[in-house]
């Protein structure tokens, strides 16, 4: 089959085929539409690609390229805003295991061989966990290893109900009966005082500086790709928030929360994750992937949420020392600037 493909980069008049191919496709999601690429790349100053494998006429997979500058050139990869920076490839309709496997290891092949060649310092893939044999990408110019993140089917919200961990639903009902009420708007004032409040208290980095935030936020709700929730004492104060990517494919992601820690006691932050899903699922996604697993307090809230561990894949090409030496000042920077946080909340 691998003969019958060719690729090449995707123009304005293909993206229709494409967004159709990424809402069908198991392992698509919201970060590979170009409408949302097109928002994170303003207001990053960051330039998107993507990559279409045809098959004739047809487009059966892909890869979208988030392409960022860094001091020596440019960097394919995914950052804040951007969890999965992954293949799509289509779903073949076909009953034989066989034949299903060729289809999409020949795909892959033919990206594989073509993201070899990207003239960039540094490119990493973080494939969503459909997508699990990418055994294309097994040999010298990779680096596979694994990530995992957690998935909670909200198909059928009685079972989802079910699945919460107890003390949460005690958390959950004793918000309800608080008073605290859940609302979709657009209070970007509130969202960004409660995500700025989490980042001081956690030593977290902010996702992108306010004014890139407020267009970026206004930008996914004129396309329909995002969706704000607040968690609200009676008086309307906002005591959490939730932001969530949507968009034509059925599993939305978290993409960003905060909350008030005056006000955790009360079980705020549970009482909007439950109220999320009820209106996610009743607008008719399928599930919600709360974004990364890794071994931290956050996570442990997340698998008392009812989610499904899933494993994702990291594959990176091999080493340009260049981008390494940068990588590590980076680093070294960040825990700088880490630990003069911590500092400075000591000393208040």
């Amino acid at each position: 089959m691998r003969s019958e493909l060719s690729i090449r980069t995707l123009q304005e008049r293909d993206y229709p085929i494409w967004n159709q191919l990424v809402a069908e496709a198991e392992c698509g999601s919201v970060y590979a539409l170009p409408a949302y690429l097109e928002v994170l790349a303003q207001v990053t100053d960051a330039d998107f690609r993507i990559l279409g494998v045809f098959k004739g006429d047809e487009c059966v997979g892909g890869m979208p390229l988030y392409l960022s500058r860094c001091g020596f050139g440019r960097v394919a990869a995914n950052r804040l805003l951007l969890y999965y920076h992954s293949p799509v490839v289509r779903d073949a309709v076909t009953k034989s295991p066989a034949e299903r496997t060729a289809r999409q290891l020949a795909i892959l092949a033919t990206l594989e061989e073509a993201l070899r060649q990207v003239d960039c310092l540094h490119l990493l893939l973080h494939v969503r966990h459909p997508l699990a044999d990418l055994r294309p990408f097994l040999n010298t110019a990779w680096q596979v290893s694994l990530n995992y993140s957690y998935v909670v089917d909200i198909g059928d919200l009685e079972v989802a109900w079910s699945r919460v961990h107890r003390n949460l639903r005690r958390l959950i009902t004793r918000a309800t009966r608080q008073g605290l009420v859940v609302t979709q708007d657009d209070d970007f004032e509130s969202f960004y005082r409660l995500h700025q409040q989490t980042h001081e208290r956690k030593g977290a980095p902010l996702y992108l500086p306010r004014p890139a935030f407020q267009t970026y936020l206004q930008q996914l709700q004129a396309r329909d790709l995002c969706r704000l929730f607040h968690a609200r004492l009676p008086d309307g104060r906002a005591v959490a928030t939730q932001l969530v990517l949507t968009g034509p494919h059925p599993v939305t992601h978290t993409v960003c929360a905060g909350a008030d820690a005056a006000y955790l006691n009360l079980g705020s932050t549970p009482f909007l994750r439950w109220r999320v899903f009820e209106a996610l699922s009743a607008a008719g996604a399928r599930a919600n992937d709360l974004t990364d697993a890794a071994l931290n307090d956050v996570t442990r809230f997340k698998s008392q949420l009812g989610g499904e561990l899933v494993r994702n894949t990291l594959v990176t090409r091999t080493g340009n020392r260049l981008f390494g030496l940068y990588r590590f000042g980076l680093r070294a920077r960040r825990r700088t600037g880490h630990l003069l946080r911590r500092w400075r909340l000591r000393r208040h």
